[in-house]
């Protein structure tokens, strides 16, 4: 069990007094038993578990990490941009945001490896996809990434979408009791060696399922991410999920609820341990709150200055290299 002690942040005597420790207790398991494995793509290694789960009561504060500093502003719009079912990087870039650039980038960097298109640095890539608004539209794009999947599904239909977000807010209102409210981002015909060639998605779906509900007049919703990135990515998707829940109750009238966070294979990357060791020394301090503007009445009017976080005092931010892991994997499979 994880200790903790008085110090900079809350005088804590249990890891059950401070909603933190959940998150902190799953590093250090992962830490102390998490099985090696190598992604077969990049030759990355991590420490893998599978099946946890966390939650948070959203009323007794905002899930922010504070043992270590979250970039608020990258959760902020790249939630903006999921929301307003967004493909393209250049709307993140435009916001100082440059958590997605690695993807795009890695396409890019295919198609030069082919002597297709003249080799660009990624500083010179980034540069280009803000500033030539052709190039943006080609290499900007990820095509069937979260946000375009929430708000427009592909269906067999020529010109065919479906706003799953849209229609899963309007079931909770016209039915309190609805079990069905499922928004997902997983679709096979885009994915790995399930899609043709030219259809698959060479960027992970890692956040692939969520559910909302109502319970005594609360809305709570439930995130299957089936893929996580504990030291990096999971802060990350905490706070944008939580933000998400804060945001769909206010639109569809009810009092906010539980943010449920599902893992299938979570894991910390071998580049990242020492940074997840100063982490666990660090104390938690209080949570952060959210305070949202009463011009915020429907999904169409969410903007990112609708949204205010107060009180947000986290310990130092500890870096660490991204892992471009995951997606399409161009080598050649094993058979069975």
């Amino acid at each position: 069990m994880l200790k903790t002690k008085a110090g900079n942040g809350v005088d804590l005597h249990s890891e059950t007094e401070h909603p933190e420790h959940q998150y902190l207790n799953l590093l250090k398991e992962i830490l102390e038993t998490g099985f090696r494995k190598v992604d077969r793509g990049t030759g990355d290694a991590s420490y893998s578990l599978f099946g946890r789960q966390i939650r948070f009561d959203l009323s007794k504060g905002f899930p922010l990490l504070t043992t270590k500093k979250v970039f608020w502003k990258g959760v902020l719009h790249e939630l903006c941009w999921f929301i307003k079912g967004d493909s393209n990087i250049k709307y993140l870039l435009d916001n100082g945001v440059h958590i997605w650039d690695d993807y795009p980038y890695k396409i890019y960097k295919k198609f030069c490896e082919d002597n297709i298109l003249p080799v660009l640095s990624k500083d010179e890539f980034i540069e280009k996809i803000t500033s030539d608004a052709k190039f943006s539209k080609k290499w900007g794009e990820l095509p069937r990434i979260y946000g375009e999947l929430w708000r427009k599904w592909p269906t067999r239909t020529e010109g065919r979408t479906i706003d799953q977000l849209k229609w899963a807010i309007n079931e909770i209102v016209e039915d309190p009791n609805a079990h069905n409210c499922i928004v997902n981002s997983w679709n096979p015909e885009y994915l790995y060696t399930m899609a043709s060639y030219e259809d698959a998605c060479r960027f992970p779906i890692c956040h692939n399922m969520f559910q909302i509900n109502q319970i005594d007049g609360k809305l709570s919703l439930h995130l299957y991410q089936r893929s996580a990135d504990i030291f990096l990515g999971v802060p990350f998707n905490i706070a944008s999920y939580a933000l998400l829940t804060i945001i769909l109750a206010r639109v569809t009238g009810y009092e906010v609820g539980d943010f449920v966070h599902t893992f299938g294979d979570v894991h910390i990357y071998e580049n990242h341990l020492d940074q997840a060791k100063e982490q666990l020394i660090r104390i938690p301090k209080q949570l952060p709150t959210i305070q949202l503007n009463p011009a915020l009445t429907t999904l169409e009017d969410f903007q990112p200055e609708h949204v205010q976080l107060l009180n947000y005092d986290p310990h130092p931010v500890l870096k660490a290299e991204l892992s471009v892991s995951g997606g399409l994997f161009e080598g050649k499979p094993k058979t069975i």
